[in-house]
């Protein structure tokens, strides 16, 4: 079986067989899309949420806006069709305290991403957000299970 890690502002697709691996999820977001009829999965680690808020916009992997349609083609590159893909998402923790009342950096990543989701048209069926502990996020293609550890506790799916 492939195993493919996918790095912070990175992406990975798989068609069939293989492990797609993120980790290191703290305020970042894990997005898995799965296509299971053409069996196509692809993984997306994003570290922040709208590119319009940087003028350095070189990895479009970076940003939840720019990362899921980016996503999307991709898979599809490879025989997916976005109406029938699902998405399952995982982190946007607050690692951090901040007492200056703004909005987390983790939050903001995780309404990106859902925004992103529904202006694809992509249904989100399984979550695992927020919270004050970083993630890892491993994904079988072959089956569209998603499991995500956290530090000090058992293995959830998704």
């Amino acid at each position: 079986m492939s195993l493919v890690r996918v790095r912070i502002a990175d992406y990975g697709v798989l068609r069939e067989t293989g492990l797609l691996v993120t980790i290191g999820l703290g305020s970042c977001v894990g997005i898995a899309l799965y296509d299971a009829v053409a069996k196509v999965g692809g993984l997306s680690h994003i570290l922040l949420a709208e590119s319009a808020d940087f003028t350095n916009r070189d990895s479009p992997a970076k940003f939840a806006d720019t990362a899921i349609p980016l996503l999307v083609g991709e898979m599809e590159k490879v025989g997916a069709k976005c109406g029938r893909m699902k998405a399952k998402i995982a982190g946007g923790s607050q690692l951090f305290n901040y007492n200056n009342g703004a909005e987390s950096i983790g939050s903001r990543n995780i309404h990106a991403v859902k925004k992103a989701l529904a202006s694809a048209g992509i249904p989100l069926v399984a979550s695992d957000l927020g919270g004050r502990l970083g993630r890892t996020m491993q994904f079988n293609v072959a089956d569209g299970r998603v499991l995500i550890t956290k530090v000090g506790q058992a293995p959830v799916e998704l």
